[in-house]
């Protein structure tokens, strides 16, 4: 049923093979990425934003707060066989009603994993991390509110640029579909992202696209803007746009439209999905 997902996971992580594409005498000067950074540090990005929605109007009960924790640990500082490092990562992500009158939390999801990352040169010093992961996404509730589904992930990301970072990560979902009929059309079978930097070390701009299962639906578009305000210091003001479907486990059946400000902490380095 996925065999062509198979089949795209396998030529993503094959290009390593390629000498052609890869440059082999800097595959272990590549490592040195992900070794300059402390065994335990922060996986995606870490936020606390504010926002209303852009398609309903706006209530004590339609605007909230949508924050994030997110770290990972690097379980050896030497690689395993074939140059891959184990990671154990973990999100949270959080979705709190706290202008309605008993600032209830509406929703929390829980993403927890472990993943094999492989770093390398593209042609041209691009530096490149390989990953292979198995991850649980769930909202920890019970009965008709349970949502949950695994994953296994295999993703690419390179820096192609001085400014620009893209990836691909794909993944075969598993999912529980009596517990969560039709989940597959939302979460989809892989995204795509890119973050340019529009000045190096004060602003930047990043884009999240996910496909959904169907032709032109199910899917989700998240949009950044960033600024630094001081270039010592790792946390930046943040403009988010979301719009599509799955920002909440909860809700993944219903479309959003949300515009969000706040404040994030990013990894300090490329960050390796």
């Amino acid at each position: 049923m996925h065999l062509k997902y198979i089949i795209l996971s396998f030529v993503l992580f094959t290009i390593t093979a390629n000498s052609q594409i890869v440059e082999d005498k800097k595959n272990f000067r590549a490592a040195d990425s992900l070794l300059k950074e402390h065994s335990f540090s922060v996986h995606r990005d870490n936020y606390f934003l504010t926002g209303v929605p852009l398609d309903q109007d706006i209530t004590r009960n339609t605007a909230d707060v949508k924050y994030q924790v997110s770290f990972k640990l690097r379980l050896n500082s030497k690689p395993l066989w074939g140059g891959f490092f184990p990671y154990l990562m973990y999100t949270q992500k959080a979705f709190w009603d706290i202008y309605a009158n008993s600032k209830p939390f509406s929703e929390i999801n829980f993403n927890p994993g472990v993943a094999l990352v492989r770093p390398f040169y593209l042609k041209g010093g691009r530096l490149t991390y390989g990953t292979v992961s198995l991850e649980h996404e769930s909202n920890g509730r019970d009965s008709i509110y349970s949502r949950t589904w695994n994953m296994l992930a295999f993703s690419l990301k390179s820096q192609v640029s001085p400014r620009w970072t893209v990836g691909l990560r794909g993944w075969i979902p598993l999912v529980d579909k009596e517990d969560n009929p039709g989940l597959t059309k939302y979460v989809g079978y892989g995204e795509a992202s890119a973050t340019y930097q529009i000045k190096p070390g004060r602003w930047s701009a990043d884009v999240l696209f996910r496909k959904g299962s169907g032709l032109i639906n199910y899917g989700s578009l998240q949009t950044q803007l960033n600024w630094r305000p001081y270039k010592d210091e790792n946390y930046y003001l943040t403009l988010q746009w979301f719009v599509g479907y799955t920002e909440s486990l909860i809700d993944y059946q219903e479309h959003k439209s949300m515009i969000r400000l706040g404040f994030t902490i990013k990894p300090e380095n490329m960050g390796i999905f």
